[in-house]
């Protein structure tokens, strides 16, 4: 008897690294900087207004969009933050910034179309444009500054070119695009006639006291640039899975229709808590001011025990540089030493990276954790290193 065939694209495909180190950490009881999430609740009074939302109103399906106090929400917070001018037509409400990203795409992106993609990157990218039947096309950053290359990305770009993926603050890298950077993207996708899908849910967890600024700000760009953000990211409330995309509101009509055909809608109760989140500047100001604590904690306690540090200015991350560390591993081979040995997750870089040129000697270390479990972890790392584990 023949076995029904699957997917070939999921049948050989491996679970995300994410979720390979956080599930060593759990079986090892590492302590787990890999997976980026904060180890502690989310602010009260985001609970509060969950409470409130929970006895005070409707656990039934809201509108397929978001429902309109989260909407206006959204428009109003960018008002406010980053001086965008967006009506509350512009904002879909989808069920993590993830499901953001995949709308987007199906949204854009035909069968045969290219999608320029920066290595590293998140790894959903790829495998949603091919299964949208697109092409990654693959452009290498380079470190340690990870500055995009106007020469290169020219030079991957061809007429089949339909969209580029721009993850600003960048995630594995915690670097953030120069004005000259989007400038110059925003001039390349009106040149080429290009989408730009924006995964942006960094924008609010940066530490060089610069304000975010939106590639869908830039000239030309007003109908060609669908900007995601999560409210997870904003609020340190990763299992919420509450993210939006925002856009023209006859782009993000469309975007609508491939959302309505994924996740339809977003639990209310959260809608509503996030919706008041949103409305008190306060909330989002203390969870930045909170990382950025536990990031100088992180920092400190690296640099004390001599592990050479990556320049970065955003994100939950922290990138270590393996050789200059006295580490003499590949980044892969030290994740899982490191788990294992150490008691400590990270997350190989490699791991993010397709294309060639892949560099094998960063690791990834997520800091917002508790200033305690961040000491000891670089305590734990020190001493296997030093042949003391």
């Amino acid at each position: 008897m023949t076995q029904p065939r699957l997917h070939p694209i999921y049948a050989g495909m491996p679970v995300t690294i994410f979720e390979e180190m956080s599930g060593l950490s759990r079986q090892t009881g590492a302590i787990n900087l890999g997976q980026g999430f904060p180890d502690g609740a989310p602010p009260p009074a985001l609970l509060e207004a969950l409470a409130r939302a929970s006895m005070e109103r409707s656990h039934q399906y809201p509108p397929m969009a978001g429902i309109p106090e989260l909407r206006r929400a959204v428009a109003a917070f960018y008002a406010r933050t980053q001086a965008l001018d967006l009506p509350p037509e512009s904002v879909i409400v989808t069920s993590g910034a993830t499901e953001a990203v995949a709308s987007a795409i199906l949204a854009v992106v035909q069968p045969g179309d290219e999608v320029l993609l920066f290595s590293p990157a998140y790894d959903a990218y790829a495998p949603l444009v091919r299964r949208a039947g697109g092409v990654p096309v693959f452009i290498a950053l380079q470190p340690p500054l990870w500055r995009y290359d106007h020469a290169a990305i020219e030079a991957a770009i061809s007429p089949r070119t339909r969209a580029l993926v721009l993850n600003d603050p960048l995630n594995p890298t915690g670097t953030v695009a120069s004005p000259s950077d989007l400038a110059m993207l925003a001039q390349l996708c009106v040149t080429h006639d290009l989408f730009a899908i924006c995964d942006e849910v960094w924008e609010n967890v940066r530490f060089d006291g610069q304000p975010h600024v939106s590639l869908l700000a830039q000239p030309g760009m007003k109908t060609r640039a669908l900007k995601i953000g999560s409210a997870g990211k904003i609020f340190g409330a990763t299992g919420w899975k509450v993210g939006w995309i925002v856009a023209a509101p006859e782009v993000a009509a469309v975007v609508g229709r491939a959302h309505q055909f994924l996740t339809f809608t977003t639990p209310p109760m959260l809608q509503w808590a996030v919706a008041e989140g949103l409305e008190s500047p306060q909330i989002a100001q203390s969870c930045t001011a909170r990382w950025a604590e536990t990031r100088a904690v992180l920092i400190e306690a690296l640099t004390c025990e001599g592990f050479a540090l990556l320049p970065n200015a955003a994100t939950w991350f922290t990138c270590i540089d393996l050789p200059a560390s006295g580490i003499p591993l590949d980044d892969r081979t030290f994740a899982l030493c490191a788990v294992h040995e150490a008691g400590v997750a990270t997350i190989p870089l490699s791991a993010l990276w397709e294309g060639s040129s892949a560099p094998t000697d960063i690791a990834r270390l997520c800091h917002c954790k508790p200033a305690a479990m961040l000491v000891e972890a670089v305590e734990r790392l020190a001493r296997w290193r030093d042949g003391g584990a």
